[in-house]
């Protein structure tokens, strides 16, 4: 038996002696849009735009649209077992990779792309990754 926690909540709980190991991307692709944090804001209201631009972390924000390109793509929500993570990798390139798995975890099927960072390049990845997922998956296997 296991219990997993995020490190965050260790490391501000003082608890880090705790942690016995760090899952890295390797081995488990997160959730899509998992760690980010997302703010509306009324629309035509721009001094708290302007304020909120502020509070923007571009990058993030970038991976996030890739990634819920590809949750869309998939007809998914945070109810299906779609993971998806987007990043600027070395070379400055958008990389990304997804996984959808059926809903009892004994198949998986993944996809990885690579490309230009820019929102349009994450939009269309995202969406593409998807589509291509979806083309390949048997019958009945997007039964959520």
């Amino acid at each position: 038996a296991a219990t997993l926690l995020a490190y965050a909540g260790l490391k501000r709980l003082d608890m880090e002696e705790h942690i016995t190991k760090i899952i890295e991307i390797d081995d488990m692709i997160p959730a899509v849009a998992q760690g980010a944090i997302g703010i509306a804001c009324r629309e035509g209201d721009e001094p708290m735009q302007k304020y909120l631009a502020g509070l923007n972390h571009e990058e993030t924000r970038i991976a996030v649209v890739c990634e819920r390109a590809f949750l869309a793509a998939l007809d998914g929500s945070c109810r299906t077992p779609i993971a998806g993570y987007c990043c600027k990798d070395a070379d400055g390139q958008l990389s990304f990779r997804g996984l959808v798995a059926t809903t009892d975890g004994k198949e998986t099927m993944s996809i990885s792309r690579t490309a230009e960072w820019s929102e349009e390049s994450a939009i269309k990845v995202g969406t593409e990754c998807g589509a291509e997922l979806k083309a390949k998956a048997r019958p009945g296997f997007f039964m959520w």
